[in-house]
């Protein structure tokens, strides 16, 4: 391993080893799996270029403008975590194999129920805390394509996770696969998506609403639903380290 090699750098190399077309066919094995959370566990907001003070010297506004070119004492610039006023989603990575990117939060803002079909999902709270609520569907999904509606089990209802805490992960049917996000403080979530969302593929992003059942508790109703009125995630530039991308990977990992 090459000590000089930022953490970003050596997170894309790790899932790019493991997740790449050229990798084994089917899911990640648990020992994979381990070692991405080993990765993602000794990632901070710094490392992908975020402020996480909040409002602090060197920090760069959080839209894409590049007026502000103020610098941290490395030379390097920083999205300001306290100028995140609307959540805000830091695209670091995206091929047809995985995608690398944050999820910037406000206080008491919420990412509403959504799905991650056929997909494993690793993600790490940088800073901040947030109230996580999660259902994993109760059967398996039909054979026709995503689905849209059904009874869902819960997993976690206002489960809150608290930074610095250990990176989680998600799985097609298991683990929380449905959930919304609200910050309970200004947060940051780093995602790592396996494969990602692609609606012209079978995985598209889809909403829904919970109907709670009385008379079986631990398990709810799910059906789509329509984002809320005015909801939209706002998008900031990558000022990270930079990634060196198709390397020879220096993980021979198997």
């Amino acid at each position: 391993m090459d000590d000089h090699q930022s953490k970003v750098q050596r997170l894309y190399d790790a899932c790019d080893a493991v997740f790449s077309s050229g990798s084994k066919a089917g899911l990640p094995t648990l020992t994979q799996i381990r070692w991405l959370q080993d990765l993602l566990d000794g990632m901070e907001a710094a490392d992908v270029g975020i402020d996480a003070g909040g409002g602090g010297g060197g920090g760069e506004r959080s839209s894409s403008s590049e007026d502000d070119d103020e610098r941290s004492p490395l030379g390097r610039r920083f999205l300001s975590a306290g100028e995140f006023t609307r959540i805000t989603y830091v695209h670091i990575y995206e091929s047809d194999d995985f995608s690398i990117g944050v999820f910037c939060f406000p206080a008491g803002a919420t990412l509403p129920l959504h799905d991650h079909p056929q997909m494993v999902v690793l993600s790490k709270l940088l800073y901040g805390s947030m109230r996580v609520k999660s259902y994993d569907w109760a059967n398996a999904a039909p054979c026709s394509g995503p689905r849209k509606s059904g009874l869902a089990r819960v997993v976690a209802v206002d489960e809150v996770r608290e930074a610095p805490c250990k990176a989680s992960v998600l799985f097609p049917r298991s683990g929380g696969n449905v959930h919304s996000l609200t910050a309970v403080t200004p947060c940051a979530l780093l995602d790592v998506l396996a494969p990602p969302y692609a609606e012209d593929l079978g995985r598209p992003s889809t909403y829904f609403s919970d109907i709670p059942i009385p008379s079986l508790p631990g398990f709810a109703v799910l059906e789509e639903a329509d984002l809320p009125d005015g909801f939209r995630v706002a998008g900031a530039p990558y000022v990270g380290p930079e990634l060196t991308l198709d390397t020879d990977s220096m993980y021979n990992y198997r």
